[in-house]
This record gives C-alpha cells, structure tokens and sequence, in this order.
C-alpha cells in the first residue's frame, strides 16, 4: 500500500513535467488583475501574456487568437520561453496586431515595434504584425531579439525598418515582409524560406549588422521571391525624414542590400528577383571600406533582375558545393542541433 501511494503521488508532476498550456484571447473577455495568474481567456495578447499560466518542464504556451484587429503593443519578455502566438482566422490577414508609431514621435526606432520578442523559442503562426505609420521614417511591426524562433504564414507590414530580425537563430517560412527601406534589419542569423519579401518604396531589402568575420550571424533569403509594388506606392517624402536621403539614392529601384555594420551577410539562393532591381545589386552604404569586409552574394536567382552582369564587383556569386551551409538545417543548427523546419512543421 505504500509503494502505492508513492507511485500515485507521482502521477501528477509526470503528468505536468511537459505539459502544454492553451489560453485564448478575445476582446469579450474579461481583463485578469493582479493575483490572477490561473485564467485561461483574455481580451488581449499583452494581458494574456502578463497573466498566462507557466507551462510544466518541456511544455509551451499556446495564445489562440480570436480574428481581429488588436491594437496594442505587445511584449514577450525573456523570462517567457517557449510562447506560440496562433491566429485563429483562415488566413494571417484574418488576426491583426496593430499599432503607428515612427521614431520621431516614440523618440527613436526601438521605441517603435509593435512588438517586441525576447523570449526565446518563441513561434507564431497564421497572424500579422504591421506598423501603420506609413512612409514617415522608422517604424517597426516586429523586433525580435529570440533564439530559435520560428514564424510561419506571418505578415509583417511596414515602410521603414519594418523587421528587426536582431538577435538569435531565427526561421521565417511562407511569410510576407513589406517594407521601402532597409526593411529586414539587425544581426540574427536568420533564414527566410518561400517567402516574399516586398518592396513598398524604392531603398534596400536588407541592412544586415554583422559586426565580426567570425560572426555566425547573417541573413539567408531561399526559395523566395522579391517583389516590387513601387508603382503602387506613395513614395514621396519630406527631405527632412530620416531615410530620405536612402531612398532618393536608390532612384526608384531596389536594392538587395547594404551594410548597417561592416561586416554585414547576405545571401540569396534560388531566388526571384523584379525588373525594378537595382543592376548593381548591392551598396556600400557611402563607405568604399566596407566593401572589402561585407559579405554579399547569389546563387540560381532567376526573374527578371536575375542578370548578375552588372552586379558591384566586389558581390560573391556561391558554387553549388557552396550553398549547403547556407541551408535552414546546417545555417541555424547551432550547438544545440535545431531543427527549424521540424519546428515549423509541428505548428498548428
């Protein structure tokens, strides 16, 4: 009887040791307060963040989010590990997380996101993130600073420095980024996969931050495509905007890339690339230094801004023997062997 008892009052810390835990956000719900830490429904994301029960050893937090549009900033703080964001609608344009900031009026850029992610394994799944400042300078929907993060059928609207990919191993599959200026940005070692990354306004896809040679850091663009809505747009601005000066260089055209630090990464493989691509591909943001440190290069670009004729001189194009280390599986293995696309796999 007591050998009994023992095994029985073990049954319920096995049960909990990788137990998930599901809440679900709805604006008819009821906002926790302070002390109310067990609730499973919530009328936001951020009060579902703040008051969401932590999940057993192993386990994740899954927020299922009710179709609609969320105005607020939200936060993922480091010590909130392994949070699954899912919207519930058909499609990502169904669940919407919104908020207009630039960083004239937040008082800088990193004042801007509309959210902001730190908490490593972090995933998101059928949902959007947008900054609906427009063309007025720096304003990110997204800036994520997680290790193993994974997003999957996620939009990310914006202008300027729409994404913050900054920090961490990151993985975007079937995803849409739309921006006009440098809007993939930071230091992740980050890999987007059939995704379209959409230009919005004339200026440069990417300003990666690699601040070191021996950096595992850079930005890989796979299996994706690079589109232009440019004459679609509105892309006058003010002389005095920050960016400004960035956008009237690019002289209505898309750039693939330039260097935010020098020893900036970037690789497109098996690509397609839009008729308004800047010929030259690539810049050396103003500082001829930088082209002997940044890291720029291609390999199957097809479409038609695929001609690396006229590409700069000092742009790498890969050998087929060279693009396995650039793949999801090897570039963000990392020590621990991730697995980013069984991850992204797994969502719902």
């Amino acid at each position: 009887m007591t050998t009994l008892l023992a095994l029985l009052a073990l049954v319920p810390c096995l049960s909990l040791s990788a137990q998930d835990v599901h809440v679900h956000v709805n604006p008819s719900y009821k906002a926790a307060g302070p002390g109310n830490e067990n609730l499973t429904e919530f009328p936001t994301i951020q009060n579902a963040l703040d008051h969401h029960p932590f999940a057993g050893p192993g386990g994740r937090v899954y927020i299922e989010i009710e179709t609609g549009t969320y105005r607020e900033r939200v936060i993922v703080t480091q010590n909130h590990k392994n949070i699954t964001f899912v919207g519930k609608g058909a499609k990502p344009e169904d669940t919407v997380i919104s908020n207009s900031l630039n960083a004239k009026t937040a008082g800088g850029t990193f004042f801007t996101e509309t959210a902001e992610i730190n908490g490593d394994g972090f995933e998101a799944d059928n949902i959007t993130f947008e900054n609906t400042a427009g063309n007025t300078g720096q304003a990110v929907a997204a800036a994520v600073r997680a290790d193993r993060a994974v997003f999957k059928h996620v939009r990310f609207l914006g202008h300027q420095d729409t994404l913050f990919a900054d920090y961490g191993r990151q993985y975007y599959v079937d995803c849409f980024i739309t921006g006009g200026v440098d809007y993939i940005f930071g230091n992740a070692a980050a890999v987007f996969d059939n995704s379209e990354l959409n230009s919005n306004g004339p200026g440069f896809v990417t300003a990666q931050s690699r601040t070191a040679p021996d950096q595992p850091t850079g930005y890989v663009i796979l299996n994706s495509r690079v589109t232009s809505s440019i004459e679609k747009a509105e892309t006058r601005m003010d002389a005095a905007t920050p960016g400004a000066k960035s956008s009237a260089s690019a002289n209505r055209m898309i750039g693939l890339g330039r260097p935010w630090r020098s020893y900036s990464r970037v690789v497109y493989i098996n690509s397609s690339l839009p008729a308004d691509l800047s010929p030259a591909g690539w810049n050396n943001w103003g500082k001829p230094e930088n082209e002997s440190t940044a890291w720029y290069a291609e390999f199957g670009s097809t479409g038609p801004g695929a001609s690396n004729t006229a590409r700069v001189p000092w742009a790498h194009s890969l050998k087929p023997t060279d693009v396995k280390q650039f793949l999801p599986a090897t570039f963000l293995r990392g020590s621990d062997n991730w697995n980013p696309e069984a991850s992204a796999a797994a969502l719902p």
